[in-house]
């Protein structure tokens, strides 16, 4: 097409671009992806009140109470160790066979391994509880990738704002679940105190609450959940494909040579792994893990910093203050996120608002010394609850760049067939830093309260992880990326 000669006849000014009008959101759908994104923060985060005394009771510590944070440590970190093993390899598979099939692995593996969790009593049985737990779970990016083929530019914005919702609502049960559920027969002995089936697996309740949860999840998809990959391969001729070395093609296959050229190749053919590791893929995918370590290690230091006495570097917070401030920031923070991230976005854009959150962690990190010094100096002042306000406040600030890099993400993606897999990428590397970040942030704090001379190295290590997540946001472009 050729373009139009200004001439004497040509106006001066030119009509204003209308504005694409906005798609509203398939609610259904929507609604059922949510719902299943629940399963997950559940079975995770129930077992983080019951854990320490699980590890003493299956006798692993033989009574040395130091090595309990060693044992419960790594059970935490297990889950998120075993899903980066295998998360590329579903978000993979998924492209191929589609988004249902590896959703209902998923949900199947998350219930039967809490079942398996509950009703073990020795520590390898703990061990191989939680790593099948994350190993048989890819659902997080498949569902992330199920969000961008549901939903267009003009809605996408607002369906991962309420992204939020979800994991902030099943982080905040999955805890309440696990302390309130764990040994029913000492709890409620009126209820439970005549079986002695849960005198003997006293933890199996708590963990049977989010299993059922996630069977429930998985009749719901294999019911209602529409699958959202146009076109799939049945799985029979995918293993065949692999033994017979030949390849499943469902129209010309796309290459990064033909990539340049949209007639010559399906969109929505996956391409190879190898062409997916270019720049822009590797940029949104270690900008996500920057974040999420930079996040998580925040995120582990802050009820430890609450928790410590006033005079080893914290404030002295007893468990109930505790859980009110982080239950007020679960409640504000999803509210914010659903009611303001898609105004911000549609103003600002993804960049902005990335960058802005990114440099509120400077302030963030700073929060917890000047608390501390507060603290010491006043008390528990209307001053220390202001500063606190404050840091929670900046938290938000900082949970809204969530939602831009996965924006980032879905517009990475080369083609529409490789959705799944550029998922997948960002979702291992967040799955490695997850592994690392809470122990390495909490060893650092450890070491900061144990010798005056060390007291700011927890400070000095979290704002390294700073500036290294500011670092790594420059390098995202201000326009997202788009497909030729």
């Amino acid at each position: 097409m050729s373009l139009q000669t200004p001439d004497e006849e040509t106006p001066l000014l030119q009509a204003p671009q209308q504005k694409k009008a906005k798609t509203t959101l398939p609610w259904r759908q929507f609604s059922i992806i949510m719902f299943l994104q629940l399963a997950e923060p559940l079975t995770s985060q129930v077992i983080a009140p019951f854990a320490p005394q699980l590890i003493r009771d299956i006798g692993i510590t033989n009574g040395d109470e130091t090595k309990v944070g060693y044992y419960v440590g790594l059970m935490h970190s297990l889950f998120f160790a075993t899903q980066a093993l295998t998360v590329l390899h579903w978000s993979r598979v998924s492209d191929h066979i589609g988004r249902k099939p590896v959703v209902l692995t998923g949900l199947f593996g998350l219930s039967a391994s809490m079942y398996c969790f509950g009703l073990a009593r020795t520590f390898w049985g703990l061990v191989l509880s939680r790593a099948l737990n994350g190993a048989l779970n890819g659902n997080i990016g498949v569902m992330k990738s199920m969000i961008v083929e549901i939903t267009d530019s003009t809605n996408l914005a607002q369906a991962y704002a309420y992204m939020p919702i979800a994991w902030s609502s099943g982080a905040t049960l999955g805890p309440f679940l696990g302390g309130s559920l764990s040994r029913p027969a000492d709890r409620f002995p009126d209820v439970f105190g005549g079986w002695e089936f849960f005198e003997k697996y006293p933890y199996f309740l708590a963990c049977a609450v989010p299993a059922t949860f996630s069977a429930l999840a998985w009749l719901v998809t294999f019911l209602f959940l529409r699958e959202t990959l146009p076109n799939r391969v049945p799985l029979g001729h995918l293993i065949k494909s692999k033994f017979s070395k030949k390849a499943v093609t469902r129209s010309t296959p796309a290459t990064a040579e033909n990539l340049e050229d949209p007639a010559k190749y399906d969109d929505t053919q996956p391409l190879p792994l190898r062409a997916l590791l270019i720049p822009r893929v590797l940029i949104a995918a270690g900008n996500y893990a920057t974040l999420s370590l930079l996040d998580i290690a925040i995120r582990a230091v802050q009820p430890l910093f609450y928790a410590t006495p006033t005079e080893l570097g914290g404030l002295g917070l007893d468990p109930p203050r505790i859980g009110n401030i982080l239950s007020v920031y679960g409640v504000v923070n999803g509210f914010f996120q659903v009611f303001f991230f898609a105004r911000l976005h549609d103003r600002f854009g993804s960049k902005a608002i990335y960058s802005v959150a990114m440099a509120s962690t400077v302030p963030l990190v700073l929060t917890f010394p000047v608390i501390n010094a507060l603290g010491r100096a006043q008390g528990l002042s209307w001053m220390v609850w202001s500063v606190i306000g404050l840091q929670l406040a900046l938290t938000i600030v900082l949970n809204l760049a969530y939602s831009c890099v996965f924006i980032y993400i879905a517009a990475a993606s080369p083609n529409r067939g490789s959705l799944g897999a550029t998922n997948g990428i960002a979702q291992l590397l967040v799955s490695v830093m997850r592994s690392i970040g809470p122990a390495s942030a909490t060893s650092m704090f450890s070491l900061s309260i144990k010798t005056p001379e060390h007291a700011w190295y927890a400070y000095y290590y979290l704002m390294v992880l700073v500036f290294i997540g500011i670092g790594a946001s420059l390098l995202l472009p201000r326009k997202l990326w788009k497909n030729t």
